[in-house]
């Protein structure tokens, strides 16, 4: 197909091979009126840097956060703007550790204008379309400027999300759709129609945080929190700091209780980033933990292992979840046969397309999702919060899943709150350990929609 004719391409699959339930986009929406063809006229970037509180995790950590505004025009004169959260260290440890961590960010940012110009000029239908035509072309590109020829796929995803933004709110807007919900294409709506009236804000705490850190947050109201492990040093020293922490953890907030759960007991949510390399290693934690009697407490282990590490999970006795290492659909369906049985999804850093992708295989795989986060600005924030509230229901918890650690992190969080459109509104703010989503929430879809004067004035005179 001809990479300036983004437009025929709604049979896209939803997955590949043994996902079971590959369909064409345009069979699904045979009932609905025809979408517009959208030719974009005009395209622009910027980026913005924010200094960040040093955050801690695959032995390294991140300081600078760069955020990408993307702009489309189409020739209808709408212009929609797109933003993006770069995770450098998080969509491709190698790119951060050969460069600066400015270098990597730059490195990122040139994918995003490379993806800016690919499409300019071109037509789509759908940004789903318009992504599965671009990703291939913008990875060639990554491989080429970093110079290594295994760059992953969520790198060149996570340079695609504010385009992608922009290319949802313009698709929207171009289809007289006023709503979240009305903007899901119907292929992708089972995966996504659940609504929670309250979903969890889960902080993160990086590798080093100490218990009684942890426990102030316990007694905040936060009743689940992702807990970063995979210590710096060799792999027998990263276990021992590892178990110590689980037992300085589970004495310190072990005995809290939640109304949130089931059990009535708080969760735990480990993070190791792929540190472990075998599967033994990561046994010895968990018989550790059976030790201490903190193992029902793990509701889930994340990313234990490296993406090319195919050793099967399915036995550990707990939930295991995919998250850097689905970076697409058929890499999530890879994963659920390893033994995975939860994902990570991250419309904000991955793309809202490629989510709704995967939140779909889930879905019919009867794999639990929930939201986590690329440390990302308050207005993703809500584009997260958008797909969180809608996942079916975590398997022992009774309200939806979010992580959301901008607030813990960024130097200028409060500023930044006060570029959101709707930064006052009872949504945005968490209240005991959850983000209330209510009515107005679905109703105003988070404001999601709504323009951002600060991000808007980038663009003033252009």
């Amino acid at each position: 197909m001809n990479r300036r004719e983004f437009v025929g391409h709604t049979g896209s699959l939803l997955a590949v091979g043994t996902t079971g339930f590959s369909r064409k986009l345009t069979d699904m929406m045979a009932d609905q009126k025809p979408l517009a063809k959208i030719r974009i006229r005009n395209v622009n970037s910027n980026f913005e840097r924010e200094p960040l509180n040093p955050y801690r995790f695959k032995g390294s950590a991140i300081t600078d956060s760069w955020q990408a505004i993307s702009l489309l025009e189409s020739d209808s004169g709408i212009r929609k703007i797109g933003l993006g959260t770069q995770g450098v260290l998080w969509s491709d440890s190698s790119v951060f550790a050969a460069h600066s961590e400015s270098a990597g960010n730059a490195l990122m940012y040139a994918m995003t204008e490379r993806a800016l110009q690919l499409i300019k000029g071109t037509s789509f239908t759908t940004p789903v379309d318009l992504l599965d035509t671009v990703l291939p072309e913008v990875l060639a590109y990554g491989k080429l400027i970093t110079r290594n020829p295994d760059l992953r796929k969520t790198f060149a995803l996570n340079a695609l999300v504010s385009v992608d933004n922009a290319a949802w709110l313009l698709y929207a807007q171009e289809n007289k759709m006023a709503r979240f919900d009305d903007m899901i294409p119907a292929a992708y709506k089972p995966g996504l129609s659940h609504r929670h009236t309250k979903v969890a804000s889960i902080p993160s705490f990086s590798v080093g945080t100490t218990a009684e850190r942890i426990k102030t947050a316990a007694d905040e109201g936060y009743f689940i929190m992702k807990l970063k492990t995979g210590s710096a040093g060799t792999q027998s020293e990263m276990i021992e700091k590892d178990i110590a922490f689980l037992t300085a953890v589970h004495k310190a907030i072990g005995h809290y209780e939640t109304p949130y759960t089931k059990t009535g007991k708080i969760p735990y949510y480990f993070d190791a980033n792929g540190r472990y390399e075998k599967k033994e290693t990561l046994l010895r934690f968990l018989d550790h933990a059976k030790k201490i009697g903190a193992f029902d407490q793990i509701a889930v282990i994340e990313e234990p292992f490296e993406e090319n590490n195919d050793v099967f999970v399915g036995d550990l006795g707990v939930r295991v979840a995919a998250d850097e290492s689905a970076h697409t659909v058929e890499d999530a369906a890879r994963r659920i046969e390893q033994g995975y049985s939860a994902i990570a999804v991250k419309a904000i850093a991955k793309t809202l397309s490629m989510t709704m992708k995967i939140t779909q295989l889930a879905f019919e795989k009867k794999i639990p999702c929930f939201c986590a986060d690329l440390t990302v600005n308050p207005i993703l924030v809500d584009w997260n919060k958008s797909v969180a509230a809608r996942l079916p229901p975590f398997p022992g918890m009774t309200v939806g899943l979010q992580e959301t650690n901008g607030h813990q992190y960024y130097k200028n969080w409060n500023t930044m709150m006060g570029y959101h459109p709707k930064a006052v509104a009872s949504w945005t703010q968490t209240q005991k350990g959850v983000y209330l989503t209510d009515a107005s929430f679905y109703e105003q879809s988070a404001g999601i929609f709504d323009p951002s004067a600060h991000y808007e004035a980038v663009f003033a005179d252009k």
